[in-house]
Parts: structure tokens; C-alpha cells; sequence
């Protein structure tokens, strides 16, 4: 392994200490990163690569350390996911809508994170408008996981929507990345790609600057190999956004210092509604391991209810697509984006919208409008809108009892690609384990925590109040501890 791919493999905790110190530069350090994007193309993880614009934001960074001016992430080159807009460099959702679509302004959390001073390394893949599950249905081509088996020719799916961030971070492209979360699209990749995902409180990152898919339920957060480099991240993306009318007006807490406190007199729920038919034993195991984990560490588990969990995925496939009908509306060929020009304006409409969207896209609006329209709105849209309080109000109820709660992440490892394409049932039951705490917008993280038969990565997932990450990160970081690693992926061991 050459000194180059070294600096890959560094955490983002263990890059900012090096920097600090004037044991590296911030352009070493860049380039060693766009060394390994060139060599990974056929991940097909980055959409757009911006390495001029990492030379050039490493190169200020050099000059704020050499004048002891450094910022919490001065010089750390990391990816964004491709829905976030950047102004001047071109912004996709990986749709052919919006395939040339360059914004003239910068989201919230991607202008933190520059002000932070993290260097922007390209615009990572996700499935389409971030519908979808494991990464395949980008206008741009799936992307895949690096942790494909060397024996199998099929390469496996890195989850979604948020895969080509959690490849990155995984294959060493980039320290950390940016992704969002509507029903589990940062925790369910990150599980599949053996990193750390988190989800925060939702109102905890701005959604100003990001592309919708359900304004509801839609919001960032960081990817990375550590809870430490989560934690870190989050510091910089977090805080109240006044152009972000959901934006939570709450401090922005000093997450990573306070990692290390420990479990000890937590309390610990494990929901009995989460052991669904059809889990595989080592997904059981691999739960019951880690409650055991933190039972040696001085927690106390317990199991809890959460009884309405069993109509959480319909609900949020209600929710989410009526929301995304909504939102997507504004893609119409007349302002911005793709318009492929019709005999009227109803056919340049129909046209533009049928060769711009996917087939995904066009399934979750058509189930969304069909769930919004007079004489099903009642039916559906509204029954749905209640059921999530009810979910909302399990969690409540449950947190009188316990910490935070301890669920598997996803119920399989990494699928091949193709394996669930022709039925999006399947697929979309991805989601079983994390759409929960989405629809009650609680804060939730993804650890990985083991390997499977195939030796495909295996993760699990904290759940917490509303705000308090805190807690979640220390939980966390207690699991990553006795979970142990280095969660190496199989391309890498090639390499080396």
C-alpha cells in the first residue's frame, strides 16, 4: 500500500489532528483523495468530480493554517450528495430533468460546512430525487458497493438513497459525506456500506438549498467511518436556518466532546414489533449481541412496545409519494431543467415530464397524486396523517421508560443488483426498520456492528428523543467500541 492510499484510510478526526499539527498539508491530503477517485470510477460514486475546486479551496486552507487561523474542519476534503445545490457547480438529483441544472445559490448546509472549511471534493450518486433504496435508479448508472464480494461477478447494491456518499466514505474516496434522510436513506446505505450514518432531529439541518422529495420528513445529515467524525460533522451542519420555515431554533451542542461519557444508568428499548417475520437469525444475533454489549458497558435494557410499528412503511408510502407529487410538480420544462417541446403546452408538459422522470419517479408521484385526489385524500392521505401521530405517540410513550432504543438497521446485508428491481414491494420493505423514526422525526444512527455469513457488513441502529443527540452519539460510540473492526471493505483488501 503506497503512502498516498495511507491517507485515504485516516479518519476525519485523525486527518484534523495531522493537519493541525503541520504534519500534512492540506493539498497531500487532497490529492491522495482525487488519486483514489480516479481509480475508483467504476464504483460510479461521484457524479460530478470538482478537483480543481478542491486544489483551490486546499490551497486557502494551507494559508489559514501556516496563520494559526484554523477552523473545526479546515482542510478535510469530503463529498456531497447530489441533491444539495452548490452554486456554480452543477446540481442533479441525478435525474436527466435536471442533468445540466448549474444553481445560482448555495444550501445552508453545504455553505456551513465551507465556512467550517471542508473542501469540496465532487457531488455524490443517489437513486433518483432520493427515491429509492438501494442506488439503482440514478439517470447516471447504479453505483456500487465496495464491498462486493471478489467471488461473485454480480456486484452488490451499496443501499440508497444515499449510496454513492456511503461508497465513498466506505472505498476511501472522501473522509466523510454529506446525505439525506426521508425514511432511512442515510442509516440503511451507511448499514450496507459499514460506516456510520446519522439522521438528526428533523429541524436540526436546514433543508434550504436541497432538493424536496417529502418536505416532511426530508433532512440531512453526516456519513462517515466514526461516531467521533459524525459528531464533528454534524457540529458544522447543524443550526437554525431562518430561510427554513421547519428549521429548529436550538443550540448546536459540542456533540464529539462528549462521546466518551459512556452508558452507564442509560436505559436501553428493545421494541418486540421489530423482530418482523422473515428476519434472518444473524440480524437477531447480531441485535441481542449488541444489547448484551451495552448491558457489560452498565446499561440497562428492557424490552418496550411500539405498537403501531406495523403500519409505519404504509404509511410513509403514503405520505412520502403524496408529498413528493406535490413538490415535484415543479418540473415542468418552463423555467428550469429539461423541456422537451410539445405541439401545445400541455404536450411540452407531458413530454418533458415523461422523458425527464424515471420510472421510480413516475410510480411515486402517480401513487402520490392518486392518494391526494378528491374522494381518496380522506381515505388515505388523511388516515395516514393520523396513524403517524399515533407512531409519534408510541416513541413518546416509550421514552417515559427507557434512553434510547436499540434496533437492527435493515433486515439483510447488501443485495445484489437486480435482485429487487422488478418488485418495488420488496424493495421499499428496506425501509421496515428506520421509516419509523422518520415519520416521528427522531434522531437516529446507523453503526456498524458486525459481519454477515458473506461477510458483507451488518448494522445497527440507535434511536433517540427528539433533540438529543447526545445520547444517541454515546450509545453509538459505545457499540462501535465493542464492536470493534477496522471495517475494511473487500476492494480495498485487493488493493493492499
Amino acid at each position: 500500500m503506497s503512502p498516498r492510499s495511507d491517507l485515504t484510510r485516516l479518519s476525519l478526526s485523525e486527518a484534523r489532528t495531522l493537519l493541525r499539527e503541520r504534519r500534512l498539508a492540506p493539498r497531500e491530503l487532497v490529492e491522495a483523495h482525487i488519486e483514489a477517485m480516479a481509480a475508483l470510477r467504476r464504483l460510479n460514486a461521484f457524479i460530478t468530480e470538482t478537483p480543481e475546486r478542491a486544489l483551490q479551496m486546499a490551497a486557502e486552507s494551507e494559508e489559514r493554517l501556516r496563520r494559526g487561523e484554523a477552523r473545526p474542519l479546515e482542510g478535510l476534503p469530503i463529498a456531497v450528495k447530489d441533491l444539495f445545490c452548490t452554486a456554480g457547480v452543477r446540481t442533479t438529483a441525478a435525474s436527466r430533468i435536471l442533468e445540466n441544472f448549474v444553481p445560482p445559490y448555495e444550501s445552508t448546509v453545504t455553505r456551513k460546512l465551507w465556512e467550517a472549511g471542508a473542501v469540496l471534493l465532487g457531488k455524490t450518486n443517489l437513486d433518483e430525487f432520493a427515491m429509492g433504496s438501494a442506488n439503482v435508479t440514478s439517470h447516471f448508472g447504479p453505483v456500487t458497493n465496495p464491498w462486493t464480494l471478489p467471488a461473485d461477478p454480480r456486484p452488490r447494491v451499496p443501499g440508497g438513497s444515499s449510496g454513492g456518499s456511503a461508497a465513498a466514505v466506505a472505498a476511501g474516496l472522501c473522509l466523510g459525506a454529506t446525505g439525506t434522510d426521508t425514511g432511512g436513506s442515510i442509516r440503511q446505505p451507511a448499514s450496507f456500506c459499514g460506516i456510520v450514518g446519522l439522521k438528526p432531529t428533523y429541524g436540526r439541518c436546514s433543508r434550504f438549498g436541497i432538493v424536496a422529495f417529502a418536505s416532511s420528513l426530508d433532512q440531512a445529515g453526516p456519513m462517515a467511518r466514526s461516531v467521533a467524525d459524525c459528531a464533528l460533522l454534524l457540529e458544522a451542519m447543524a443550526g437554525f436556518d431562518p430561510h427554513d420555515s421547519t428549521s429548529g431554533d436550538v443550540p448546536v451542542e459540542p456533540w464529539s466532546q462528549r462521546l466518551e461519557e459512556g452508558v452507564r444508568g442509560l436505559r436501553i428499548g428493545l421494541p418486540r414489533e421489530y423482530r418482523v417475520a422473515g428476519m434472518p437469525e444473524e440480524i437477531e444475533t447480531l441485535w441481542l449481541r449488541g444489547a448484551r454489549w451495552l448491558e457489560e458497558q452498565g446499561a440497562e435494557v428492557r424490552e418496550i412496545s411500539l405498537p403501531h410499528t406495523r403500519y409505519a412503511l404504509p404509511t410513509y408510502y403514503i405520505i412520502a409519494p403524496a408529498e413528493a407529487s406535490s413538490n415535484l410538480a415543479r418540473y415542468d420544462g418552463m423555467r428550469f431543467g429539461l423541456r422537451v417541446e410539445g405541439k401545445d403546452l400541455t404536450d411540452t408538459y407531458e413530454r418533458t415530464r415523461g422523458e425527464g422522470f424515471g420510472k421510480e419517479v413516475r410510480r411515486r408521484i402517480l401513487i402520490g397524486t392518486y392518494a391526494l385526489s378528491a374522494g381518496y385524500y380522506d381515505a388515505y392521505y388523511l388516515k395516514a396523517l393520523k396513524v403517524r401521530r399515533r407512531i409519534r405517540e408510541d416513541f413518546e410513550a416509550a421514552f417515559g421508560e427507557v434512553d434510547a432504543i436499540l434496533t437492527p438497521t435493515a433486515p439483510s446485508p447488501a443485495f445484489r443488483q437486480g435482485e429487487k428491481e422488478d418488485d418495488p414491494v420488496a424493495m421499499y420493505l428496506n425501509d421496515v426498520f428506520t421509516v419509523p423514526a422518520s415519520l416521528a422525526g427522531l434522531p437516529a444512527i446507523s453503526v456498524p456492528a458486525g459481519l454477515s455469513r458473506e461477510e458483507l457488513p451488518l448494522g445497527l441502529q440507535v434511536i433517540g428523543r427528539a433533540w438529543d443527540e447526545t445520547t444517541v452519539l454515546r450509545v453509538a460510540r459505545a457499540l462501535e467500541q465493542a464492536a470493534g473492526g477496522p471495517w475494511i471493505p473487500h476492494l480495498l483488501r485487493e488493493a493492499s
